[in-house]
């Protein structure tokens, strides 16, 4: 081995040390449930944008669907493969996940919420691979006792677990008492510069982003425009995104008679551009992890009115960037968005204080670099760590 000469400062004999070899790129293969349009897939999506090539190269496993991240992935030089599950069985969808890290090389695994991590896991243990992460994007790894299960059972072959928030990680220890030590929370993070901030537009505006699904809990949130608009008149809502429960809600609205009130926008690929002709943000949901529509909001200078459920508290400071109300509650989401009325002249305020706070705690950049730590110091690199580059 190479040797360098080290002489001490009181002219002590010399003495030899190896020098540091430099430590070979990784491969890390991310296994998800989907790669179609969702915001765990544009996380995703930025993990193979803002890696460290010199350190890490990903490559990305769908068990089930393809969409549009995944075609971003490929044309960013990325391997992309499904294993489509629902066709070929778990059984063989094992096999062949346990394959594609043998022909690639596959240094350390990095699965995504309980379903993947079971599976992923799994085919770890089968190929040898001693370096397992998982990331939780929800509040914990599920609510039923399968989920539970399964979580428990990868868990004993994984080195980090990690939970989006400090909310998630708290339910993670819960579910699985003895891997209590290696569960850590790191928060989610958006690419600022695809977000210039402008603050919010002076007008009695409000947009929602978000799946249409039961989670978000739109029905609360149309019940409470229906009582804010008795006092504000002129208020409009805009709500962006698609989803199962579309058909449903726009039935709730003719019911409400808000269809002067409330526009249905569906998927959009101008985001910045539609949060840039609103007042402020508002989210009915039930259940969080940390929220990137919630950030990006923040990011462009909205102020914000959400539920104080999972990671909400964790992003949103009550008073400093937007308010905190109780979920599930027609009345308090309505009184939180008259008082967000009442305030205009706070909004300027409130949505400088939120792009700083998404400056200094959700950059992706600084998500990735800190996933990249985690890579470093489970597989036993000792070289220092640099900042990801795009």
């Amino acid at each position: 081995m190479e040797t360098t000469t080290i002489c001490t400062a009181d002219t002590a004999p010399p003495h030899t040390l190896p020098l540091r070899s430099p430590v070979r790129t990784r491969k890390v293969c991310h296994v998800s449930m989907t790669l179609q349009t969702g915001g765990l897939e544009r996380l995703l999506v930025d993990f193979g944008r803002f890696r460290n090539a010199e350190q890490v190269d990903p490559m990305f496993v769908s068990l089930a669907g393809l969409g549009l991240p995944a075609i971003d992935l490929r044309e960013r030089g990325f391997h992309v493969e499904s294993l489509d599950i629902g066709k070929q069985g778990k059984v063989n969808a094992i096999r062949r996940l346990s394959q594609l890290y043998r022909e690639h090389g596959v240094d350390l695994v990095h699965t995504h919420n309980t379903y993947p991590h079971f599976y992923g896991a799994i085919a770890a243990k089968l190929s040898g691979i001693p370096a397992v992460i998982n990331t939780q994007h929800g509040r914990g790894a599920g609510d039923n006792w399968k989920a539970h299960m399964q979580f428990r059972m990868a868990n004993c072959w994984t080195a980090r677990i990690v939970g989006v928030s400090e909310d998630a990680a708290r339910i993670c220890r819960r579910q699985d008492p003895r891997a209590a030590q290696r569960i850590i929370h790191l928060w989610n993070g958006i690419d600022l510069s695809r977000f210039t901030w402008h603050g919010p537009a002076d007008k009695p505006v409000a947009i929602s982003v978000a799946r249409l699904s039961q989670i978000k809990d739109f029905p609360t949130l149309l019940r409470g425009v229906a009582k804010v608009i008795t006092q504000v008149p002129d208020f409009r809502l805009r709500i962006v995104g698609d989803g199962p429960e579309r058909l449903r809600l726009e039935r709730l609205t003719d019911e409400l008679s808000l269809r002067g009130h409330v526009e249905f926008l569906g998927e959009r690929n101008d985001v910045p551009e539609l949060l840039r002709d609103a007042g402020f943000f508002v989210s009915s949901t039930k259940s969080e992890g940390v929220s990137l529509t919630l950030l990006e909001a923040m990011a462009v200078g909205l102020p914000v009115l959400t539920t104080s459920v999972g990671g909400n508290p964790e992003v949103v400071a009550d008073g400093e960037t937007g308010r905190l109300v109780e979920p599930l509650n027609p009345d308090a989401i309505a009184a939180g968005m008259l008082e967000m009325l009442r305030d205009r002249d706070e909004w300027p305020l409130l949505g400088r204080n939120g792009r700083e706070r998404v400056e200094e705690h959700f950059n992706v950049r600084k998500m990735v670099s800190s996933y990249e730590a985690l890579y470093a110091e489970v597989l036993g690199d000792s070289h220092p760590r640099t900042e990801s580059t795009p």
